[in-house]
């Protein structure tokens, strides 16, 4: 009885984050330069820039989870999928990979562990070496990392190649002699070469055609169970995210405003944003729709807004909104939106 109250209780329990941002923050300075720093010893009293394009986000990511990442251009999405595969690093913050701080490991460990977050860029032509051929863009990292010899590196490459669903005799090609679909397959084989078991993807198919973005998204969710991933999805698509993600954050200028499981924040949006966001995408239906677009434009993170991010675009702003940072609450199950106009929900 104990023994079957116990594995109860593990089966009961929440899963365990694969990986974690804790309050992370990412700034990014411009320093004055040496005619600045002249002008100023004559009063020119010029100051250095700071971008906040992150500001103390915290988000957890469970194994074999898709994680829709949504915002606006400018919003820090992608800066934020940077921080979590490491390639920016913590103004602020803690990352942890399966409980585990990244940053407190040495450079060598920590490089071993980072193996397993690997990101898919969003141009995939910007993204690989027109110098080099497939075989080397896909095969260096793992030869490098001694998953595979050099005997071996063509068969794994090919290997590789046929998973992501092109021929395996292309691995002799250079970027230039693929499509744009075929070079975003290329793109994934690449990531998929050191064996993660996470994927960031930034706009992984905003670049592709519908049609070509219809086969890559359905690549993504056949690897997704053939290989046990799990996904950082960031894009500015509803549509995408809806038909990909388990799970929705909405993220406005450098902040989460709302976080839900996909089919909750497509049928009851809590925040005036993400309402503002489904309201403003385009949909498919026979009757006449009218277009709503959301009013004014995403303010400079070089000078973000007091209190509340949203509060010169919000239409239901209180003055309260202008001087005090909304919290992240949980307004339903597993639903969590910061927003003063839920201080009154029990």
């Amino acid at each position: 009885m104990n023994q079957a109250a116990e594995q109860n209780r593990e089966q009961a329990a929440p899963a365990a984050n694969l990986l974690e941002l804790q309050a992370v923050s990412k700034q990014f300075v411009k320093t004055l330069d040496s005619a600045a720093r002249i002008a100023n010893l004559f009063g020119a009293g010029m100051q250095q820039e700071v971008v906040h394009a992150v500001d103390e986000v915290s988000l957890g990511i469970k194994r074999g989870e898709v994680v829709g990442l949504v915002g606006e251009s400018g919003c820090g999405k992608s800066t934020l999928g940077r921080m979590a595969v490491g390639l920016h690093s913590l103004t602020a913050g803690t990352r942890l990979w399966k409980g585990e701080s990244l940053e407190q490991l040495d450079v060598a460990e920590r490089r071993k562990k980072q193996l397993a977050i690997q990101m898919i860029f969003q141009d995939p032509y910007a993204s690989l070496n027109p110098r080099m051929r497939v075989q080397d863009i896909v095969g260096e990292a793992p030869l490098v990392h001694g998953m595979v010899d050099a005997s071996q590196q063509r068969d794994y490459v090919e290997s590789l190649l046929q998973r992501v669903g092109l021929d395996g005799a292309m691995l002799r090609r250079f970027p230039h002699q693929f499509s744009g679909g075929q070079r975003a397959r290329v793109g994934i084989a690449r990531a998929l070469a050191v064996k993660p078991e996470f994927l960031v993807c930034d706009e992984a198919v905003a670049a592709l055609d519908v049609s070509i973005q219809a086969q890559v998204l359905n690549l993504f969710i056949k690897l997704r169970d053939e290989l046990d991933l799990t996904y950082l999805f960031i894009s500015h698509d509803l549509g995408v995210v809806r038909h990909l993600s388990d799970r929705v954050v909405i993220m406005y200028l450098g902040r989460i405003v709302e976080s839900a499981a996909a089919d909750t924040v497509f049928a009851r949006a809590n925040h005036p944003y993400t309402q503002a966001l489904l309201a403003s995408a385009p949909k498919l239906e026979v009757r006449r729709t009218e277009f709503f677009a959301v009013k004014g434009e995403i303010p400079s993170p070089l000078h973000p807004p007091s209190g509340c991010h949203f509060h010169p675009r919000c239409p239901h702003a209180m003055p309260r909104c202008k001087v005090e940072k909304p919290a992240l609450k949980e307004v339903g199950a597993k639903h969590f939106s910061a927003c003063h106009l839920n201080d009154g929900l029990a």
